[in-house]
């Protein structure tokens, strides 16, 4: 079972993604260069913004010092001596993380932990430092079979929200990589990229009357573009990472927190914005159009729709061309497939024009409603 989102944002003067230059980043499509904001940039602001909306659900921390500045205070507050403490976390972290840890417990790079794997490692420094030996202790309950199934089990969905959501590559023994249910793909300008450079100057307050000129002068490339953006989201992978199960036992489980989850996942898609620089461009805009698909085929990115880059022509709304654009791919996929498949489900919320093809345009939260009722069953 998948959910398909697919979305059309439309930023003015931004620059929303820079690349290693402070450029925008761009990448070749169809017959085009076109404006683009990295799938990385845009989990990050998802992953901010979904942290606030669902305090409940414990997350991650992405950091090299888990093990010395979360794992370590929370161990002394539990009733660990400090000493004793910090002579056992070294020796944690190299059981955990296979190679890659620093004299004194540090990591070579970042890893995501979720915080009740930290609570579990506190639990585990707590139960050796009352043992006469604590160290080989720790060591012989890490290195056994029974332990390492027990950490292996409860990681998965211990892991944290952020994890469930888009994975954690680990190539420790101890911990459980965690694939990613939602799949997001980088967003592009469904035209040409078209940019120019900023330039600005600052002036000093305090210049003497003698004194002109800028006190620093420097230049920012910006863009404004009408953006695609997709994702899919594996729906028993996501369930499987929220709850521990098996990813084919999915249905059994209690869909609530899944539902809550996806739902303020869509919401952020939507309205959160992924711009740089936001004192000076002030980059938000809200998706002008959402369209859901919900079923168990291989999931398929519209971006070929916009192959061919569409142009400004005269007064028409570059947005309901894209929109019309979209809906007759989709009119074109499904003449050739044979779609839409029994069991889909397709939604459409937009301030556009109603284009052929496409499902009536509804509110977003009855739009967003009826997807995950295909999935989880009426709340009703």
């Amino acid at each position: 079972m998948f959910l398909q989102i697919h979305t059309l944002t439309a930023y003015p003067a931004s620059l929303l993604n820079r690349d290693d230059a402070g450029l925008a980043k761009r990448i070749p499509f169809g017959n085009a260069v076109r404006l683009r904001v990295s799938s990385q940039c845009l989990k990050r602001h998802w992953r901010e913004d979904l942290a606030l909306r669902l305090p409940e659900l414990p997350d991650g921390q992405r950091t090299r010092s888990f093990f010395t500045r979360t794992v370590l205070p929370r161990a002394v507050e539990a009733g660990v001596p400090q000493p004793l403490a910090e002579s056992l976390i070294e020796p944690l972290a190299k059981a955990v993380i296979d190679g890659g840890v620093k004299e004194g417990g540090d990591l070579n790079q970042p890893v995501l932990f979720g915080l009740r794997e930290a609570d579990y490692f506190v639990q585990l420094l707590r139960e050796a430092s009352q043992a006469g030996d604590p160290k080989k202790a720790l060591e012989e309950r890490l290195k056994s079979r029974e332990e390492k199934d027990n950490l292996k089990a409860m990681s998965k969905s211990a892991a944290g929200l952020t994890a469930a959501l888009f994975g954690r590559m680990v190539t420790s023994d101890l911990l459980a990589r965690v694939d990613a249910p939602v799949h997001v793909a980088h967003t592009f300008s469904v035209h040409a990229a078209s940019t120019e450079m900023d330039y600005f100057t600052v002036v000093d307050d305090l210049n003497r009357e003698d004194e002109t000129g800028a006190a620093h002068a420097n230049q920012t490339e910006l863009g404004a573009g009408l953006y695609y953006g997709y994702v899919a989201v594996d729906v028993p992978l996501l369930v499987s990472n929220l709850t521990g199960c098996e990813a084919k036992d999915w249905q059994g489980q209690d869909g609530s927190t899944a539902r809550r989850v996806l739902e303020a996942l869509i919401d952020s898609i939507l309205r959160q914005s992924p711009g740089a620089k936001k004192g000076s461009t002030a980059p938000y805009a809200w998706a002008d159009a959402l369209y859901l698909e919900v079923g168990r085929s291989q999931p398929r990115a519209l971006s070929n729709a916009f192959l061919d880059a569409l142009r400004p022509e005269g007064k028409s709304d570059l947005r309901n061309a894209a929109l019309s654009r979209l809906a007759a791919y989709v009119k074109q996929l499904d003449e050739m497939y044979g779609g839409p498949n029994d069991g889909e489900t397709r939604q459409l919320s937009t301030t556009l024009e109603q284009p052929a093809h496409l499902p009536p345009r509804q509110p977003v939260p009855q739009a967003v409603a009826a997807a995950l009722d295909a999935i989880f069953g009426s709340k009703a």
